[in-house]
């Protein structure tokens, strides 16, 4: 053999490896890329989703991890995770396909099928172990087990045919059997139930999502997937000049990317804490009195946020709608007011509405904002003219006497729009849950639930929208979305609330509604005895008043921690806002003071009845918060009115005799007793300090509630 045929037979081996090594490397580079199954049901698959093959979940989820991730969508409309359920998930192609993808990881998201009466109520004793045979059947051949997550269901929202009928509660029932799975399997849960379900908008069938809710999908996946949350961030309540509750745990929470160590510091103390696997971190700092100014730090190795002038005082919260969000400078003596000395120990946060609910269409960029949930937006900010100007007079004037009786700083966070409802500020899985409030999830702009005026003013402001499903701040749980979410859990010391107005069209409803709106704030805070002080309704010539005033006054006993103070004596016949804030807002600080902060020298913010004793020819009316009553003009008592067994009432004469208010009643006949029953009162009991009895009515056997 030649030299140059050896030459020759060399060359091609070695262009012969080369190829084999291209092969090879070209294949191990393949092999590298890790694959991401998605198993499940049609949310999966991307139904109803246009070009759903590149706008489904799994597909973005591809987008975002990019090329050195396979992302395979295994999803299947109608499964069930239930091996005997209609329609078995491991029974399908789609499994078949998932399991020989053999991925590095695991996404399952089942369960929405299984609420089918057909499917839960028969067979839920199975759905841990047919979920643990699902997970197992992807084991592979050397024993390993790809990295699972498994995702809570998204919702399903109150306008699906079966919502009712079994499928809202059985759903909670497999949402909670989910999270047990996750617990045996020692697997990571996706959240997607939280964020998808403040948006009814994206699920215009009440059970799939938009391509827009398959992008929030995405989104969590991704950062589930790689553990890359955005960084340090802190929730937006935090920042410069802000005030925490003294003599209280004080939460501080936010976000770092999974695994991060977070240093938290503030006055002298500091706590070390992982972000979890969620992305999600939080401190408890202890308890502390009042200061500052300090500085509160977040820190990871790489990135710092540092927040300044941090106080530590009392924090209030100033909700409603309209009354309460009545600014200082629209106030009577307002200008007065912002030309005094403005304390620096009052700091305040001003969640300014991105429209007015005006007489006027909003523009497609609100429209699209307010379904994002973009509406209510602050920060803190010391007291100036510009700031306290623009803020709640009420809130303003409550706090500048807190602050001066009590010599310590004080937080105020505003939080009122103009017209809403009581239903707004209610968080959207107690309405669902309740068997009354239920029904004003359903159509609302044409549910006489809600008042007539609220819907139409609805219907002018989002006249301009081109889908059905566009939000609005008066719909039920939108302001608790949009608004209340933001601050929950911040420590505070208690809660004004100067609100009704929007739903004194129907009295017994909003008996229903008060309470369970208090007791959704205690229960998201976590204060079962969170105080809450609100304010009756004034006098207008609104014939309905008479009725809605007493029910706050009966329910002002009912209420544990929930005090009333009356503002009657402050109406306008044809204004539904009037403009001395001043004294109401003084009544909320006298009742606060009182009731809170347990000093007795100053004066009530209403004045009750104690007890009634009906004798043989009088009735005697003992009232509380009063050592001698009185009328403000001298005259004999104005709107005092009884009636007999045929329920006409007719004006009474009566006397006062200290804090007792003495009826005759010489026929023995008198059934029912009420005062200032009128829309606009100019009724005239006080008590000495000029606080004025509060509308009321009482029937026999006279029960004062």
């Amino acid at each position: 053999m030649n030299n140059g045929y050896k030459h020759r037979i060399h060359r091609v081996l070695e262009l012969s490896m080369l190829a084999i090594l291209i092969v090879i490397f070209e294949s191990a580079g393949y092999a590298q890329k890790t694959k991401v199954a998605c198993v499940g049901n049609s949310v999966t698959f991307g139904y109803h989703i246009e070009q759903r093959e590149t706008n489904s979940y799994p597909a973005q989820l591809q987008a975002l991890l990019g090329e050195d991730y396979e992302v395979g969508n295994f999803g299947k409309s109608g499964a069930t995770l239930l091996r005997k359920g209609h329609r078995p998930y491991m029974e399908q192609i789609a499994f078949q396909n998932a399991v020989a993808f053999q991925p590095d990881i695991l996404i399952v998201s089942l369960g929405l099928n299984d609420t089918d009466p057909r499917n839960w109520p028969n067979y839920r004793d199975d759905f841990i172990e047919d979920y643990s045979a699902l997970l197992e059947s992807f084991r592979k051949a050397d024993g390993s087990m790809p990295e699972i997550w498994i995702g809570r269901m998204t919702p399903i929202f109150h306008t699906h045919s079966r919502f009712k009928s079994g499928t809202r509660d059985w759903f909670w029932q497999i949402q909670s059997t989910i999270e047990q799975v996750a617990k045996n399997w020692n697997a990571r849960l996706i959240d997607w139930y939280t964020p998808l379900h403040a948006r009814p908008d994206l699920f215009p069938d009440a059970l799939h999502p938009t391509k827009e809710g398959a992008t929030i999908m995405a989104k969590l996946a991704y950062q589930n997937i790689t553990g890359d949350f955005g960084g340090l961030q802190m929730a937006s309540v935090f920042s410069d000049h802000m005030v925490l509750q003294r003599d209280a745990l004080i939460p501080i929470w936010g976000t770092a990317n999974r695994g991060e160590r977070v240093t938290v510091q503030f006055n002298d103390t500091s706590i070390d804490v992982e972000a979890g696997f969620d992305g999600k971190w939080e401190v408890e700092l202890p308890s502390m009195q009042w200061g500052g100014p300090y500085a509160l730090t977040v820190k990871t190795e790489t990135e710092q946020i540092t927040i300044k002038d941090v106080m530590l005082g009392d924090v209030w919260l100033c909700s409603g709608q309209s009354n309460m969000a009545f600014t200082v400078k629209q106030s009577y003596r307002g200008s007065e007011a912002l030309n005094e000395a403005l304390p620096d120990n009052i700091r305040l946060m001003n969640y300014h509405p991105l429209a007015e609910t005006n007489n006027t269409a909003w523009d497609s960029i609100t429209l699209q904002n307010l379904n994002q949930l973009e509406y209510l937006s602050g920060k803190w900010e010391l007291a100036n003219n510009q700031s306290v100007g623009d803020f709640s007079a009420i809130g303003w004037y409550f706090g500048a006497k807190l602050e001066k009786e009590l010599n310590v700083p004080i937080g105020l966070i505003q939080m009122a729009v103009g017209g809403s409802p009581t239903e707004a500020w209610i968080d959207r899985k107690t309405l669902e849950h309740h068997p009354q409030l239920l029904n004003m999830l359903y159509d609302w702009q044409n549910n006489d639930h809600t008042m007539p005026w609220c819907r139409e003013r609805a219907g002018v402001n989002i006249q301009n929208a081109k889908s059905t499903f566009q939000r609005h701040p008066y719909q039920p749980a939108y302001l608790y979305e949009s608004g209340i979410s933001q601050i929950e859990g911040l420590a505070i010391k208690g809660i004004l609330w100067y609100q009704g107005e929007s739903n004194a069209h129907n009295v017994e409803l909003h008996e229903v509604l008060f309470p369970t709106m208090v007791q959704s704030w205690r229960a998201r805070w976590n204060q079962p005895d969170l105080p809450v002080l609100f304010a009756q309704l004034s006098s207008l010539n609104r014939p309905s008043w008479p009725h809605f005033r007493d029910s706050q006054r009966r329910m002002s006993h009912q209420l544990p921690n929930v005090s009333m103070v009356v503002t009657s004596d402050w109406g306008n016949e044809t204004d539904v806002h009037p403009k001395n804030k001043y004294p109401v807002a003084e009544r909320f600080a006298n009742t606060a003071l009182r009731e809170v902060y347990g000093k007795n020298d100053v004066p009530f913010g209403n004045v009750e009845i104690e007890s009634v004793d009906a004798s043989k020819d009088r009735i005697e009316i003992v009232f509380n918060h009063t050592q001698k009553l009185q009328t403000t003009d001298g005259e004999n008592i104005r709107e005092l009115e009884v009636a007999g067994e045929d329920g006409i009432f007719h004006p009474a004469d009566a006397t006062l005799k200290r804090n007792t208010l003495v009826i005759k009643a010489e026929d023995k006949s008198i059934r029912a007793i009420r005062y200032a029953w009128k829309p606009y009162s100019q009724a005239n009991l006080t008590n000495e300090n000029g606080t004025p009895v509060s509308t009321f009515r009482i029937d026999t056997p006279f029960d004062i509630n």
